[in-house]
């Protein structure tokens, strides 16, 4: 039987063309998670997100400061601008180290980038919003929820941003 790699968008989903046939459709996610976690460059990938995360964490966090307090910004609009301060932050570092895509199309990298950081910065505002309304301080429910979002733009950007890496 011919053992020729089947390409996947998802290379922790690599299969030859024997073992595809004797799968069927694809696996579902929980076992697609399952495979992934086994691979030891995916915990490269997180560590290195992680550290480019708390980088992007600390410029949010600043930018968020300097916003609301020194140029007396409402709170939400702050997190909105250290949102794309961050995301350019995080996009740069991402791209070129963490997931080493530098050789893909740096616009369509980025479009999927800012997509995967709406997305996750809608669920930031919703929950920096109930934080606050539960009675949370508004800096510590903004770290709480820019924390609280990690895991959507990691697995976003790793299974959509930069897919090929």
């Amino acid at each position: 039987m011919d053992e020729r790699p089947v390409d996947s968008p998802d290379p922790t989903m690599q299969q030859t063309t024997s073992e595809h046939a004797a799968v069927g459709p694809p696996q579902p996610i929980h076992h697609r998670a399952y495979h992934g976690l086994k691979k030891p460059d995916n915990w490269i990938q997180l560590v290195k997100f992680g550290a480019v995360g708390a980088s992007g964490y600390v410029v949010n966090l600043i930018v968020y400061e300097l916003a609301r307090k020194g140029a007396d910004v409402h709170y939400l609009v702050a997190a909105v601008i250290a949102f794309c301060v961050a995301v350019l932050n995080n996009f740069y570092w991402n791209r070129h180290w963490t997931f080493d895509a530098g050789d893909g199309h740096a616009g369509f990298q980025a479009a999927r980038f800012f997509v995967v950081s709406l997305v996750a910065l809608v669920f930031n505002l919703v929950l920096l919003k109930a934080l606050v309304a539960a009675g949370v301080g508004e800096f510590p429910a903004q770290a709480i929820a820019v924390i609280c979002v990690t895991p959507v733009n990691f697995i976003g950007n790793k299974l959509w941003s930069f897919s090929g890496s």
